[in-house]
Formats: C-alpha cells, sequence, structure tokens
C-alpha cells in the first residue's frame, strides 16, 4: 500500500459555514485494473472490481490482485462503452452469495444493458441468471446507464440510457431507453411499479425522461433516492428520484449539442421535474454516493459525485433534500475518477478511470 498524496480539502464551489477543511491521505490499494468501473465489499475484507472489458477482479483484504479473474461471467458484448459495469451485493449475501451484475449484452448493430444474477463460490460464478434485458436492442456502442441500487423493500433500482442517438425514446413508455427501471431481486415486476397496468406502457419502468444514468444512490435513512446523469455539452444533473415522474430529457435540458446547436430551447416546462442542481459546462459524472461514517464526521449524509471530464469527486451537501453547497475534491490526483465508494471501514475509496487502472483509499491523516 503506497501513499501518493497528501491535500487539504478547501476548494468550495457554493459558499456556504459548513465547509471545514480538512487533512487526508490517498493510499494506492491496488493497480493494474483495465478500466475498472464498479466495485463491491465482501464480508471477509475482500473487494470485488469489475473492468469495462469484461473481468470480474478480486482484490484481497491486503491489497492483493488475484492473478486470475473470476470466472463464469455471463457474455457480454464489448466496445467503447459497452462492457461490464455495475456489481452489488444481494442484500442477504452472507447466506446465499448472490450478486448482480450490469453489462451490455449483444452485438454492434443490435444490443443494450442486461442484468443477471449468480452465486459467487471459490472464485468462480454459478448458476447465472438472466433477470432482465433492457429493449429494444439497438445500434451503436453509448449510454448504457447501469448503475444498481437496493431500496428499503428490498427491490432493485437500474439505470439505463438512452442509445444517445435515439434520445427521443427517452419519453416512450413502452421501451427501456432512457429510463431507470425497478426489479424484484429474481427479475419479476414489483406490483407498485407506477406504469404496472398501463396500455402501452413498459412495467418495469421507475422513471423516465433520462439520458445516460451512471450515478444512483439511495438514502435509507431519509428514503430518497438521488440520481444523477450526464447531459451533452452541459446538463449533467443530480436528480432526486420519485416513481413514474419524468425528468424531461430531451424535451428540458440546460445542455447544447456537439455541434453547438440548440437540443431544446426550454430548461423547464410544466409536468417535467427539474433537476436539483445542473452541472454546466459538463463535469461527466460517473458514480454518485451516499457517505454515512464516523471516519470523516464532517461528511456524514453528503453526496459524493465521482467525475470523468473534470477529474474530480464532487462532495454535495443535502440539507431536508435541498442543496447546501458543493466542494471539488482530488483534483490533485489529476484522474478521471469512474467510481467513489464508502468502505465499511469508513474511508472513501476511488476507481480511476483508464487502461492501467487503481482502486484508492482516502482517509484523514493522523
Amino acid at each position: 500500500m503506497t501513499s501518493v498524496v497528501r491535500g487539504l480539502l478547501a476548494a468550495c464551489v457554493l459558499a456556504s459555514p459548513w465547509v471545514q477543511a480538512m487533512d487526508y491521505r490517498v493510499e494506492t490499494v491496488t493497480g493494474g485494473l483495465e478500466y475498472p468501473w464498479a466495485m463491491a465489499f465482501l464480508p471477509d475484507g475482500r473487494m470485488l472490481v469489475t473492468e469495462r472489458p469484461g473481468r470480474l477482479r478480486i482484490v484481497g483484504a491486503d491489497g492483493a490482485l488475484q492473478a486470475e479473474p473470476v470466472g463464469g461471467l455471463p457474455e457480454g458484448f464489448h466496445a467503447a462503452q459497452a462492457g461490464l459495469m455495475d456489481v452489488v451485493l444481494d442484500p442477504d449475501f452472507a447466506s446465499n452469495q448472490q450478486l448482480y451484475l450490469s453489462y451490455a449484452y449483444g452485438t454492434l448493430d443490435a444490443n443494450n444493458t442486461r442484468l443477471s444474477r449468480a452465486r459467487l463460490v471459490d472464485g468462480q460464478l454459478q448458476d447465472v441468471q438472466t433477470l432482465f434485458s433492457a429493449q429494444p436492442a439497438k445500434a451503436g456502442a453509448s449510454h448504457y446507464g447501469g448503475r444498481l441500487a437496493f431500496l428499503a423493500d428490498g427491490t432493485l433500482v437500474l439505470t439505463l440510457g438512452d442509445a444517445f442517438d435515439l434520445r427521443e425514446e427517452a419519453q416512450n413508455p413502452a421501451n427501456h431507453l432512457g429510463k431507470i427501471v425497478r426489479l424484484n431481486r429474481d427479475g419479476s415486476v414489483p406490483a407498485d411499479n407506477p406504469l404496472v397496468g398501463k396500455a402501452g406502457a413498459a412495467p418495469e419502468i421507475y422513471s423516465l425522461g433520462h439520458r445516460n444514468v451512471q450515478g444512483i444512490a439511495y438514502d435509507a435513512q431519509n428514503r430518497r433516492l438521488y440520481s444523477h446523469e450526464h447531459g451533452p455539452r452541459g446538463g449533467d444533473e443530480l436528480n432526486l428520484i420519485e416513481p413514474g415522474n419524468n425528468y424531461g430529457w430531451p424535451l428540458v435540458s440546460f445542455g447544447v449539442d456537439y455541434t453547438g446547436a440548440h437540443v431544446t430551447p426550454y430548461t423547464e416546462l410544466p409536468g417535467y421535474e427539474p433537476p436539483l442542481l445542473h452541472w454546466t459546462p459538463s463535469v461527466a459524472p460517473s458514480s454518485l454516493m451516499l457517505y454515512r461514517g464516523q471516519r470523516f464526521p464532517q461528511w456524514d449524509g453528503d453526496l459524493f459525485a465521482s467525475t470523468l471530464a473534470e477529474k474530480s469527486v464532487r462532495r454535495i451537501r443535502l440539507q431536508d433534500g435541498m442543496l447546501a453547497g458543493e466542494e471539488v475534491l482530488f483534483e490533485e490526483l489529476d484522474e478521471r475518477i469512474r467510481a467513489v465508494y464508502a468502505g465499511p471501514d469508513g474511508a472513501l475509496y476511488l476507481l480511476t478511470d483508464n487502461a492501467k487502472g487503481r482502486v484508492l483509499r482516502v482517509v484523514p491523516t493522523e
């Protein structure tokens, strides 16, 4: 384990009295990872890390990267943004060894996001089951969403993308493009999903009108679900997700197209939920985490969003569901940050997004 940098948390974006400088130390837990995308903490102290090219790796409690990837992964599609994405443990993992994986499936001409469940036994996946495949299959290799989170009732939400070229479909309730879906742990549809029984609507849909949702975090204490999504040029959004709500894409946005043309003239419209905040210009938010812990007591209850374009982590303070301020953290690393996590030890963990990716741990300076 190597200490790579020391710093001071001091870059305040929105000035407010709660900002407090804090010394920290960033350590390298392990390297040698190719575009790591997500991680999960096993009960025995080991970690699972997904690599976008299609490997699931085990990192020992001592930081040693197991040479051989986990075997038995379902077949996926790997190109550009497509590949193996999230991994989360079942709430009853200690007794059933089950985990969930999101990944791209299909071919360059016909692909989308898939959710599977499996058991992790002696470094191998067993009893792999496909639970959900987003429809329709589309061409290209962009905008898959792919983040997973469990809600208080044990159901699972999966974020999805709009397929880039099919953005108008984010407003079409008949398909899964540009949606967040909610499923039971066996892949069945919860009876109380907001569009169940509505003609012409996909029953898995939990919310719609999204672009490419790569962050999702559930606040169990306050029963709130937060997500963030990539805008085009500007218009990255942080949203409070409520079942059945429409978040506007592409009819409402603060962003503009990559050509410079306006996606829409509207930044708000009746019937569409406004974001809690938007980042313009884009920071490219890539994961979202709610911190609950005592190792950094000043951070307890705050949201953290990793970013790719800004090469940072945004600390977002919310009070009673309202924005109270932001800080930009870890810019001194000069690394694209794919994901941020709160570890069981109270430390923050970061995944760097490159061909020689690392797992980093952030701890207070003692």
